[in-house]
């Protein structure tokens, strides 16, 4: 067992130990999460916190802690799994490490044309048949959160697939977005969110791909000096719990915390696209980036060279998972 098991494992003992559920005691929740408390996700974490406090009377008390203060990306959910923290917001890319390959679908360029797409998939059948695969690593699926369309950053402007040949890119862990940028011609690292930044500023990595809110929380922008609004990805979260103490939770809390989630994800899902609208107008204000606006004939370029990512990743993320996810997105095109 490695350092970081070693001491989760004893935190979550100690925890154990003090008697989390007891009557005369509050309920604690650490909430953890890896970007910044003005962003989408923070900013859904703190309505939670404000709403399950409130509606459990005070029973339950949420600890929130942002911008990886507990664990970084690769750490967190191996601490929810051993219950050193109760609750997580990750990427959906997070699960595919994890043995979960369908939630990778997410990932697959172009393949989500606008919100309503994403709804009915995520408050759909195949949205609860994926948090499902979640269960037998011991965590519930809560709820799905949006952070929105993704662009691409780098120190040269990005118009042709070609610009993206030899670029160093920084990615999560997901082997889809790996595939996508190898097609491009790029190569994919990948990085820890909290050591982005620092990897562009001395040029470990020369570019990357997020939305305009972690952008600009996370002050990508003074570091880089193009992106391209390009919106070929989506990065969504899902809230999850370590599903030991959320099944042991007494009936009634795990109701109110159930209310709670429900309107902190109408609250997260409704802000999404101000917050990056706002860091989107922020950035351009500040006039250290330059952003580019594909032309038709650009966007069909990168859905062309980005065609390849389908077929190789079919078999990883499920032939059927992905049948389903595209017959779901154009039925609610129509």
């Amino acid at each position: 067992m490695n350092i970081l098991r070693r001491a989760v494992l004893s935190a979550a003992m100690l925890a154990a130990c003090s008697g989390v559920a007891l009557a005369q005691n509050p309920i604690v929740i650490k909430f953890s999460h890896v970007v910044a408390p003005d962003t989408p996700k923070g900013k859904g974490s703190d309505k939670f916190k404000e709403l399950a406090e409130k509606y459990t009377n005070g029973r339950v008390k949420v600890g929130v802690y942002p911008n990886s203060q507990l664990y970084k990306d690769k750490e967190e959910v191996d601490a929810l799994q051993l219950g050193a923290v109760q609750m997580l917001a990750p990427s959906l890319a997070k699960f595919g490490p994890l043995g979960a390959r369908e939630f990778e679908v997410f990932d697959l360029p172009f393949i989500l044309p606008d919100k309503a797409a994403l709804r009915r998939v995520t408050d759909g059948a195949l949205g609860k048949r994926l948090f499902q695969k979640l269960e037998s690593k011991g965590i519930v699926g809560l709820a799905y959160w949006d952070n929105g369309f993704k662009v691409m950053s780098a120190n040269k402007p990005l118009r042709e697939p070609a610009d993206f040949r030899g670029l160093k890119m920084r990615i999560q862990s997901s082997k889809v977005l790996e595939a996508q940028f190898r097609a491009l011609g790029a190569i994919p690292q990948v990085m820890a969110f909290s050591e982005v930044y620092q990897g562009m500023q001395t040029g470990v990595v020369d570019g990357s791909e997020n939305t305009p809110s972690n952008m600009f929380t996370q002050k990508h922008h003074e570091v880089q000096k193009y992106a391209t609004l390009s919106d070929h990805g989506y990065i969504g979260y899902a809230v999850i719990a370590n599903k030991k103490f959320w099944d042991g939770l007494p009936t009634d809390v795990r109701e109110q915390l159930e209310k709670a989630m429900t309107e902190a994800t109408a609250f997260a899902n409704d802000i999404s696209q101000k917050e990056n609208d706002e860091a989107l107008a922020e950035m351009k204000k500040s006039g250290r980036i330059e952003f580019i606006t594909l032309t038709p004939e650009q966007k069909a370029a990168w859905r062309k060279a980005l065609e390849p990512v389908y077929s190789d990743m079919s078999s990883r993320v499920g032939k059927d998972v992905l049948e389903e996810f595209q017959r779901e997105t154009k039925a609610a095109t129509n």
